[in-house]
């Protein structure tokens, strides 16, 4: 039995995931984006080993999810599930940062450096991941156009990049980022053509099973399959440079030193 921590588990890939990790006999704790949303829970909240309330977009109350789950004991695996698709503008975070790289990608590496290191590291990527730009220098969008899409296809290129990075600096962590395809979520759409399923039981695969293909870290995963991911995701070089750019828009360092 694992314990294990799934981001943005009201609806959606996170909700499923937790729905099958619950049932497989593990300790899940859900989280939701305020009290408002962790109503939608109800159902399978008295199984569940504790809900954690905070909103990703915000360093501060993203620090109170880490301490948050932090207080219920350390996890066993933790699961990056959370995320917001086409955003109609650059939005403004109460850290001054575009929402979508706030919550897409600054979340989920303040997470990571705050909550007690896991032996498992899941991270929810996308396809689109291959559009994203590898330049660094506006990753914010302070001085570019807004372009929704852009935006996004950058955020998953980048969290599919520190997954990458955190398989090479930290050898004690199995971490890997998942596609889960184009799947009817809310944020996919109902006509979405790929299998729901498929898309968060590689999630609770690679956060559970003992199986030796999914012990494997530093993988780009779709449907339980190693897919060859973007160039930049394996550049050592390129990981480096945009840990170091996410450790300077946070002030949250992730790692000590160089490999």
């Amino acid at each position: 039995m694992s314990r294990i921590f799934i981001t943005g588990s009201t609806d959606g890939l996170g909700l499923a995931a937790a729905r099958t990790l619950m049932k497989e006999g593990h300790d899940v704790v859900l989280h939701a984006r305020s009290r408002e949303r962790a109503s939608a829970l109800a159902e399978i909240s008295p199984a569940a080993l504790g809900i954690v309330i905070g909103d990703l977009a915000s360093a501060t109350e993203t620090r109170s999810i880490a301490e948050q789950v932090n207080a219920i004991g350390r996890m066993d695996a933790v699961i990056h599930n959370a995320g917001i698709y086409l955003e109609r503008s650059r939005g403004e975070t109460p850290d001054g940062h575009a929402k979508t790289l706030a919550v897409n990608v600054l979340a989920p590496y303040l997470l990571t450096a705050w909550i007690n290191r896991p032996d498992r590291l899941v991270y929810l990527t996308s396809g689109m991941h291959r559009s994203g730009s590898s330049a660094l220098d506006d990753i914010d969008w302070k001085t570019r156009p807004w372009n929704a899409s852009q935006a996004y296809s950058e955020s998953k290129l980048y969290i599919a990049t520190l997954a990458a990075a955190l398989a090479r600096h930290w050898p004690d962590v199995i971490s890997n980022a998942v596609d889960p395809g184009w799947v009817p979520t809310k944020m996919g759409g109902a006509g979405a053509p790929d299998d729901l399923e498929m898309g968060h039981l590689t999630q609770t695969w690679l956060a559970a099973s003992d199986a030796g293909a999914a012990k494997v870290s530093g993988g780009y995963w779709y449907h339980r399959q190693r897919r060859e991911a973007a160039a930049e995701v394996a550049d050592a070089g390129f990981q480096d440079a945009l840990v170091g750019k996410l450790a300077g828009l946070t002030g949250v360092r992730l790692f000590v030193g160089r490999r």
